[in-house]
């Protein structure tokens, strides 16, 4: 007798999955259980963006790309308009730069921050408890392919001023910024980067007349030499020769300096002076 139960148990377990898959297909809007799209799109798709406001009594639009009320705030814009935009390239553990993206969508630019933890296999490149790097250096080729995939995307989008797209790479992302050879962009921000050690990841390869900007800490742990080889530094060694850039290096020992107004504040006048 318990020898059929328990038969009959082990028959619903096996069941109950494809009972799932059936009710599933039957509805009008089935959820995929596995997303086709590639890894690459994944990363666009999941987006987090800062829209302005168009209109008065709005406020600033943080939401992800394919949202609703991104697309309904996109919709309202005119047809002849031409927005600048800032694509954001994150740290090595995500995004999280929102009360960021806020200050630059007041000041008109629009915000796309591809997430490169959507994609199915990311392994992290750091240790945020260890603070050090460089686990998996292929990681820097993901973020390289993001910055072209996502410039491919913009191309497509109407709304976009061409000629006012600008790059602004954070810690890992700084690492991308600094290395795409690309001459798309207006101008860039290196921001928690040296621009210094192994030749993988050493060197600024923007155009020359292309305008740089650099700000990093004197003392940022993550590039000490305890951690490192040969990371202590910043990229002002290689802007010989760039025409409007500059690098900047403050005093102190904290990671961070996106959170303290006065860098916020260089690094939207630059953006303004550049987009002149």
């Amino acid at each position: 007798m318990n020898n059929k139960k328990n038969s009959g148990k082990s028959l619903l377990n096996f069941l109950t999955p494809f009972l799932v898959l059936a009710l599933l297909s039957s509805c009008k809007a089935p959820i995929p259980i596995i997303d086709p799209r590639p890894d690459i799109e994944l990363t666009w798709a999941e987006a987090e963006v800062a829209l302005p406001p168009f209109r008065s009594g709005e406020d600033v639009l943080l939401a992800n790309l394919e949202d609703k009320a991104v697309k309904d705030r996109l919709a309202s814009l005119p047809r002849q308009a031409a927005l600048p935009v800032i694509l954001y390239a994150h740290g090595c553990t995500g995004i999280g730069s929102g009360p960021f993206f806020k200050i630059l969508a007041r000041a008109g630019y629009v915000v796309i921050a591809p997430d490169s933890m959507a994609r199915r296999y990311r392994p992290l490149q750091c240790d945020p408890k260890t603070q050090t790097g460089g686990y998996n250096r292929f990681v820097y080729d993901f973020r390289l392919t993001e910055i072209s995939f996502a410039l491919d995307r913009l191309k497509r989008l109407s709304w976009v001023d061409q000629h006012k797209v600008f790059l602004i790479g954070v810690s890992e992302g700084g690492v991308a910024a600094a290395l795409y050879r690309g001459d798309e962009f207006r101008a860039r921000v290196i921001a928690q980067w040296t621009c210094t050690g192994a030749p993988l990841v050493e060197g600024i390869f923007a155009p020359l007349d292309e305008p740089v900007l650099s700000i990093v800490r004197d003392a940022d742990p993550w590039y000490d030499k305890s951690r490192t080889r040969n990371q202590r530094g910043d990229c002002g060694a290689f802007m010989r020769g760039r025409t409007n850039s500059r690098s900047i290096v403050l005093k102190g020992g904290d990671h961070n300096i996106l959170g303290e107004r006065e860098n916020v504040r260089t690094i939207l006048e630059f953006l303004d002076q550049a987009g002149e």
